[in-house]
Order: C-alpha cells, then sequence, then structure tokens
C-alpha cells in the first residue's frame, strides 16, 4: 500500500526528521554546564589528628621493614625459595634491629628497608624463641639511624591509647591506632614457655605486623607486636605485644651472648595427652638427660622396658603443677644455678626433692 501512496511516505519521512530534532533539542536542554566546587575553607586539625600526625612523623623513621628469604623443600627433594615478611624497629645507633623470632626464624637471607627506602643486607645477631624475640645488625649502617624511644610496660592502663605502625601485608609505613584492650596475658611461644604480662590490643595487627612496635601516646616503646586470634588469620581486634619491659632485658643479652639462659632441670616430659590417658594430674617425665640436673638429684623417666613410671613432678615450691606449661612458667622465677624445690611423686609416694636450676638452651 505504501508503494502505491509516494505522499504518504514523504509525510512519514518529514515526521521521523521532525521527532529527530526535538529529542536533540531536548537532550541538548537538559545538559547543564558545570564547573569545580568552590573549596571549602577548614579549620586547623583537631588536636588529637594533629598529636597523632606528629607521633607517626617522629615513629615511622624508627621502624624497620623486614624482608627474608628461606629455602623450603618442595617436590621430589627439589628445595625452592619461600619470600616472607614482617616489621621491626631500630634498637640502637649501632645498627641492631629487633623483631619477632618467627618472622626470621631459619631465613638464609634478610633484607632490612628503612625509612629512607633503601633495602640493606641484616645479619642475624641472636634470638629467643621463647620470648619471640630477635635481633638483627645492618651490615652497612647509615650515617644517621633514630634508634626508637623506649618506655615501659609496668605502669600501662587498660583503656590507654596505643599505636601500631609496621607492614601489614607488605604495605609499608602503615599506622593503625586502638587501646588496651587488657594487661598481664600469657603468651605460648616455642618449646612449651609463655611470655607473661602480654599486651592485648585492639590496634590493627595482620600478617606482616609482626615484630613492629606497639607505642604509646608519647611516641615510646611499650611493646612489640607478635600475634592474633583471629579464624580469618587476619585483625578481629585481638592483638597481643610482648611487653617492652620483657624485650629490654632480653635484647641487651642477645646483642652480648646471642641467646638468654633459659632455666630448666634437664627432662623431657610426657605428651600432655598420653598423660592424661593415663589419668595423671601433674607433669610425667618420660626422659631425664644424663649428667642433668634432674639426673644429678636422682629423679626418673619411665622405663619402657619394664613398663615401669617414673618421677611425677606435682608441685614447685609448693605450688601445684598439672601440666608442662605451668611448671616451666614458674621454673622462670628462678636463676641459673638456684635451687628449686620440687614435690614428686613415685610408685604413689609423694617426697620433695631439691633441683638445681641449670641452663638448657
Amino acid at each position: 500500500m505504501l508503494r502505491r501512496n509516494p505522499f504518504l511516505l514523504v509525510i512519514i519521512a518529514i515526521a521521523v526528521a521532525i521527532a529527530v530534532v526535538q529529542f536533540n533539542d531536548m537532550r541538548k536542554a537538559r545538559r547543564i554546564d558545570s564547573t569545580p566546587r568552590t573549596i571549602a575553607p577548614r579549620g586547623e586539625l583537631a588536636a588529637y589528628e594533629q598529636s597523632t600526625i606528629a607521633l607517626f612523623e617522629a615513629s615511622a623513621p624508627s621502624v624497620a621493614y623486614i624482608f627474608t628469604e628461606n629455602a623450603v623443600q618442595g617436590f621430589f627433594g627439589a628445595s625452592r625459595i619461600q619470600q616472607g615478611t614482617g616489621s621491626g624497629f631500630l634498637w640502637d645507633e649501632l645498627g641492631h634491629v629487633v623483631t619477632n623470632f618467627h618472622v626470621v626464624q631459619g631465613a638464609r637471607r634478610v633484607q632490612v628497608r628503612l625509612d629512607s627506602g633503601t633495602a640493606l643486607e641484616a645479619t642475624f645477631v641472636g634470638g629467643s624463641p621463647d620470648h619471640d624475640l630477635a635481633v638483627l645488625r645492618l651490615r652497612d649502617r647509615p650515617a644517621s639511624l633514630r634508634p626508637i624511644p623506649v618506655g615501659r610496660s609496668d605502669d600501662l592502663r587498660v583503656g590507654q591509647a596505643v599505636f601500631a605502625i609496621g607492614n601489614p601485608f607488605g604495605l609499608s609505613r602503615t599506622l593503625t591506632s586502638g587501646i588496651i584492650s587488657a594487661l598481664d596475658r600469657r603468651l605460648p611461644t616455642a618449646g612449651g614457655r609463655e611470655v607473661m604480662g602480654v599486651i592485648q590490643t585492639d590496634a590493627a595487627i595482620n600478617p606482616g605486623n609482626s615484630g613492629g612496635p606497639l607505642i604509646d601516646s608519647s611516641g615510646r616503646l611499650i611493646g612489640v607486636n607478635t600475634a592474633i586470634i583471629s579464624g580469618s588469620g587476619n585483625s578481629a581486634g585481638i592483638g597481643f605485644a610482648v611487653p617492652v619491659d620483657t624485650v629490654n632485658q632480653i635484647v641487651p643479652q642477645l646483642i652480648s651472648r646471642g641467646k638468654v639462659p633459659r632455666p630448666g632441670i634437664g627432662i623431657i616430659a610426657l605428651d600432655e595427652e598420653a598423660a592424661a590417658g593415663l589419668g595423671i594430674v601433674g607433669v610425667v617425665i618420660e626422659q631425664v638427660v644424663p649428667d642433668s640436673a634432674a639426673d644429678r638429684a636422682g629423679l626418673k623417666g619411665i622405663d619402657f622396658r619394664r613398663r615401669i613410671l617414673g618421677d611425677v613432678i606435682t608441685a614447685v615450691d609448693g605450688q601445684a603443677v598439672s601440666n608442662i606449661v605451668e611448671f616451666v612458667r614458674l621454673l622462670q622465677n628462678y636463676s641459673v644455678g638456684q635451687t628449686v624445690p620440687l614435690e614428686v611423686m613415685r610408685d604413689e609416694a609423694r617426697r620433695t626433692v631439691e633441683v638445681k636450676v641449670m641452663d638448657i638452651s
């Protein structure tokens, strides 16, 4: 029908053209010329903001960023390089850097990046797995080093502000803040030991923060960020720091001797689950190290050939112990060379044995 009516085709074409022109005019009418907004002036930063900024700028040059290389076994005995990161801080002007023991444990190469951004080779000076602390030394010491100011941890209060600076997920120069959530926590470490007086904080601590400083509002070191409790492995608001009073006691010994004395008596304890399976409460001595303090005191381990139980330690200086962790915690109150009274049970008979504490490191 349209082919038989050319006049109608012309009318339709004119209507379409008019509609297109009107649509374009409407679209242009909706366009609004715009320019950048005028910047609203602001006043001075709040006092707490200024103090936090000043704290970070003063403390950041003392924080170190640690990169490690470990050789690990792969498939078919082949080794591969595994890289890790952590944090630390400058301890003195001699180039000593403090971090966590677990950050550098087993590393065949360690590099430290300071605030300047330069990566420096570092050597391992010493470590204490019982306190999760280690000391490195920079091979090439820069001309100017800014050791972190050291505070104290015996006068800390729950609720006071704290700040963590570190290298979470490899993101350097990261500042997080929070409060002290609790004090006098106990943190398990290697070999059945515990760090006492641990600081709990809700300042965000994530993988890579380990070994970095926890500082107070005066910019003083009050702890070394060490661990978190989290189902996902990331920050859940429960982080822990080794108290600076412990750090200030352990680090000088690591610098001087490479290790710290490890109080012990020379025994190997039976696994707690195995002891519980026997229905025994106490520290079951599985083995006595030959010529150790325990050996000289006459303590006996298990005679597996004859299936005879040896000694079970039930108390240290009158304080009951039910497992190796409690035993070690009480033993840490004694220095190497001191004598400790132990209550021991053998064949249902109880007796007190005097044992001289020795260094088992």
